[in-house]
């Protein structure tokens, strides 16, 4: 079974940065396409960042283009969003989640095309 646990988040200034951390506990780290998404308080979950197994595509929510940076450490099986200039609509609980992949080296964006979600971590924007 897969485990997720995503760190990093906490309470930061509009403007600064934070940078989210998901290990995962698999056994072919190699083949899972990766995302991260969000949920605020009374929205849906959205999706926000997604890497392909090999790390050479990726895709990002318009909305964050330019500010977040998601990569894959691939020596630790550990997933990263690096976040940027933060704002204060970007307060959510941030959730990292797995796709094994062995077939196409693509990236996923919605909620369903993913199997194994952490539990989330808490990213608080405000002054």
């Amino acid at each position: 079974q897969v485990q997720l646990v995503e760190s990093g988040g906490g309470l930061v200034q509009p403007g600064g940065p934070l940078r989210l951390s998901c290990p995962a506990s698999v056994g072919t780290w190699d083949y899972y396409a990766i995302g991260w998404f969000r949920q605020a308080p009374g929205k849906e979950r959205e999706f926000v960042a997604a890497i392909s197994w090999s790390g050479s595509r990726t895709d990002y929510a318009d909305s964050v283009k330019g500010r977040f940076t998601i990569s894959r450490g691939n020596a630790k099986n550990t997933a990263f969003l690096q976040m940027n200039s933060l704002k204060t609509d970007n307060t959510a609980v941030y959730y990292c989640t797995l796709r094994q992949e062995y077939y196409s080296d693509t990236f996923y964006v919605k909620v369903r095309d993913y199997d194994n979600w952490g539990q989330g971590t808490q990213v608080t924007v405000s002054s």
